[in-house]
């Protein structure tokens, strides 16, 4: 079976990127699933970009590529001022960079795997058509009323609660680093505030991670 590498948050951290390629053995024919924003915050988002275009990995969108994609499109929102992380993305991209970023889906299958992938989240108990693409982006924590919250100190962990059948692999929530519960796994470990950049590796079921060369923002 091929093997599949699904990435947590690169945020523009290439460098680390390439590293954690490395570090898993990537060889051509290896699949690799970004699991969402791929830039902003980060020193080089158009390399991280060309590198997954060029390479023909597969992704998520995230919410920092969400933002970047409304404000190069004109759709930013009204008395909102471009913040200096998503300018660098913005002056950085190319039109080809672009198009393929408004490419990305807000979730994909791997139906071999039982594998789904996301950025944010899923509500437990939701139908996926019914999911709301907000929280698909956005979702962190279910508060003790059983509602979404983006926050980390919303409540429990959405993951913690997700039933399954399918394993849902998602990033987006740094604070509280890798995630692993018996449905679903979260690999945003903070590579951009200084921490790692972690991998999940299928059929094998190991993880695999490299330190950041530096912290680029703080927590």
């Amino acid at each position: 079976m091929t093997r599949t590498l699904f990435i947590g948050d690169v945020h523009g951290c290439a460098e680390e990127l390439d590293a954690l390629l490395r570090e898993c053995g990537y060889r051509r024919g290896d699949r690799v699933v970004l699991v969402g924003d791929l830039v902003a915050k980060g020193p080089d988002s158009a390399g991280v970009v060309r590198r997954a275009r060029e390479l023909g990995f597969l992704a998520v969108r995230g919410n920092h590529d969400e933002h970047v994609l409304r404000w190069h499109a004109g759709k930013q929102p009204e008395g909102k001022k471009l913040k200096p992380e998503h300018r660098q993305v913005l002056d950085t991209l190319e039109a080809e960079d672009w198009a393929w970023l408004e490419s990305l889906p807000l979730h994909r299958h791997f139906p071999e795997l039982n594998v789904r992938v996301v950025h944010g989240g899923f509500v437990p108990g939701v139908p996926l058509e019914e999911q709301k693409p907000e929280l698909l982006l956005n979702l962190r924590s279910i508060t003790p009323r059983g509602e979404p919250s983006k926050k980390m100190d919303g409540g429990a962990p959405w993951g913690s609660l997700w039933k399954g059948p399918e394993l849902v692999i998602f990033g987006h929530d740094a604070l509280r680093g890798v995630q692993q519960y018996p449905h679903a796994i979260g690999l945003d470990s903070g590579c951009v505030y200084g921490q790692r950049l972690t991998a999940y590796v299928l059929p094998e079921g190991r993880f695999y991670s490299v330190k950041a060369r530096r912290a680029y923002m703080g927590l």
